[in-house]
Formats: C-alpha cells, structure tokens, sequence
C-alpha cells in the first residue's frame, strides 16, 4: 500500500502495522471522516489519535489526508464545469478567475458629492 505525501514521493505504508495502514487507507476512502473509518477498521477514534501522537510514521501518512479531499472536490467540481453546470462554472470563475476580472465588485452611488466632514455638536466637550 501507498499514500502521497505533501511533498509528492511516495511512503511505504507496509512499514506501518497492518491495522495502522489499514486506518489510513480507510481514512482515505471516508475522505478523512475519523468515525466512518474508525467503524470500518473496529478501532475506537481514541486509539486513532493515540496512533497520531504516539506514532511520527502514522500521522506522516495521515498529514496528506486534507489534500486529498481537496482533490477529490476539485475534481468533482470539474467535472460538474464539464456537464455545463452554470453554479459550478461561476463558482470557479469567481474563485480562480480574479486574475482576469471574474470578480463580484459592490458599486455605491452616492447622491450629493460633497466632502465628509465630522460634525460635533455645540454642547460636547473636546478633552
């Protein structure tokens, strides 16, 4: 079994226990939902954190879950783009298109142009 790093290299889960590496590939498949995966695995979602203190080699494998599901959203937003969903494409127009102008922009009109001033009234003291 293998797990991406954030770094790109690949990390040999077979260094891991089998249930640890077991955990890791079940997190992945539940989009790193500790209770889905912990119910899969027969493990309590103490002994998950335990293994993430206790264990460099197992939260090093469970670092890259986040990624992961960014991935997988990313992917399923492209594919919605894809399919010409219309939410979808503003969505991503709106968030990775700013750089060319996909941008909301709030215009205030304002009815008389005069310059602000601060008013104090007569009966306030300045200190």
């Amino acid at each position: 079994m293998q797990a991406l790093r954030e770094d790109d290299t690949l990390t040999e889960l077979d260094t891991l226990e089998p249930k640890k590496a077991n955990m890791v590939e079940a997190l992945t498949k539940a989009l790193g939902i500790v209770k889905l995966a912990c119910e899969s695995c027969g493990i309590s979602r103490q002994t998950h954190y335990n293994w993430l203190k206790e264990d460099p080699a197992y939260k090093a494998a469970c670092d890259n879950l986040p990624e992961v599901v960014l991935d997988f959203a990313e992917h399923h937003l492209h594919k919605l783009i894809s399919q010409g969903n219309p939410a979808a494409t503003i969505f991503y127009m709106k968030t990775k298109g700013k750089g060319r102008g996909y941008v909301e922009r709030q215009e205030i009109e304002v009815a008389e142009k005069k310059p602000l001033s601060w008013f104090v009234s007569d009966d306030s003291s300045v200190s």
